[in-house]
């Protein structure tokens, strides 16, 4: 057993098993205290709620937490191993939330035996919170399910595998772009994967400017095009009208490569078919598609990024999925729309452009950032994510009228 293995076990079971706990927010030591928590006092706030919904959130926890909920059927890179053992995975979200955002978050999971029957049991429940963010769920069922439940919900229900990677993608997107002295709505984008992460990415990037008809996505059977009959209707969406079938086909000329599939698929003499300044987001975990170092072997006018925390340019979830449920609960939107998730990807590319508090440089192990081809996109530890991510979410969601509350909290403030 590896040391890191050993620890890892340790931290989840030492010197309490899990990662969350529940803690009271009210005295409860008198007969006073609980006359006012349990019987009789509890009976004024049901009246009141009774009388108008919306006090929920003046009298009860709801307006701050999160259900974070999974099937298990696409846990990390494990796979489908059940809704229990996906428990861990979603103990660390909650950790997550309440670490970054300040948000209470509880761990849902759900065992069932169809795709409807995970819908029925999330919409029943949903009322308890304040938001929804479901997690580890394989395509295509996660797209029904999320699709569904937004119809259902009247709460904010986010899909982080897709949409969080969506959004701090096309982040460092954008600054990678800005920084290699070109422009979203010309260049040619590869993405080597088609799953639900996939998808959510290419789909956000066509939101920012790119072209669709420029995006080449790859699956297992290569490049999908228009003549394949093999197709779902979310891969269809990127079913280019081309004569490519290979990565190697697709790669010649290209300004941006996006991995979201698997270890070492990119081999490094492919990088040389790219564009000058050529930007590679090889974003498989824990193996990305190219190691960087052999990709910067290869090409030195490149940029890259990875999604782990070794090398620079982490594309990591933590950066957005915490922000933006604090700003959608703080003014009690109903969910988190387009508007609000371009809104996200321009505050976090912006704090990267910022001089970094040494406080980050500290927690980051590093002596210097500064915007550039190492430094596209914020370190994770970087507080400023909260305020302005959260403000940018809650304007965003007033301003495009899914706001409950029509003014920002007295604590936002730039």
């Amino acid at each position: 057993m590896s040391d890191f293995r050993q620890q890892a076990l340790d931290y989840h079971a030492k010197p309490t098993p899990g990662k969350i706990s529940i803690t009271l927010s009210k005295p409860a030591e008198t007969v006073t205290d609980l006359a006012l928590a349990y019987s009789p006092g509890v009976a004024e706030p049901v009246r009141e709620i009774a009388a108008n919904p919306d006090a929920v959130y003046d009298y009860t926890a709801k307006g701050n937490l999160v259900a974070v909920i999974s099937n298990g059927t696409a846990i990390l890179g494990l796979g489908n191993l059940g809704p229990l053992a996906s428990k861990p995975v979603m103990e660390g979200k909650a950790l997550l939330f309440k670490r970054f955002a300040g948000i209470d978050s509880i761990d849902i999971e759900v065992k069932h035996t169809s795709t409807e029957d995970f819908i029925n049991t999330v919409a029943n429940i949903a009322d308890t919170f304040g938001g929804i963010n479901l997690e580890d769920i394989k395509a295509p069922e996660c797209f029904i399910i999320e699709k569904e439940l937004k119809k259902r919900c009247a709460i904010p229900v986010f899909h982080d595998d897709q949409h969080g990677t969506a959004i701090v993608t096309a982040a460092g997107m954008l600054n990678a772009l800005e920084i290699q002295g070109k422009n979203i709505h010309d260049v040619t984008i590869v993405c080597m994967g088609a799953g639900a992460a996939a998808i959510a990415c290419m789909e956000l990037l066509v939101k920012c400017g790119a072209k669709r008809e420029r995006i080449y996505m790859l699956d297992r059977q290569g490049v999908i095009h228009t003549q394949r009959a093999d197709l779902s209707e979310y891969k269809v969406l990127f079913a280019n009208n081309t004569d490519k079938r290979s990565l190697e086909d697709a790669l010649e000329g290209a300004d941006v490569f996006v991995g979201v599939s698997g270890p070492d698929v990119l081999p490094p003499q492919a990088l040389t078919l790219m564009a000058a300044n050529p930007i590679v987001f090889a974003c498989s975990n824990p193996d990305p598609e190219i190691k960087p170092e052999l990709a910067h072997q290869v090409r030195q006018d490149l940029i890259m990024a990875t999604g782990r925390s070794d090398y620079p340019n982490q594309v990591n979830n933590v950066l957005c999925f915490p922000f933006i449920f604090r700003g959608a609960l703080d003014v009690r939107a109903s969910q988190i729309n387009d508007e609000m998730k371009i809104a996200a990807v321009d505050a976090i590319r912006n704090i990267a452009k910022l001089p970094v508090p040494e406080a980050v440089l500290k927690a980051s192990n590093v002596t210097s950032l500064e915007f550039g081809k190492d430094y596209i996109i914020p370190k994770p530890m970087d507080p400023r994510l909260l305020q302005h991510v959260a403000y940018a979410v809650a304007k965003a969601a007033i301003t495009s009228g899914v706001a409950g509350i029509k003014h920002l909290p007295d604590h936002y403030q730039l």
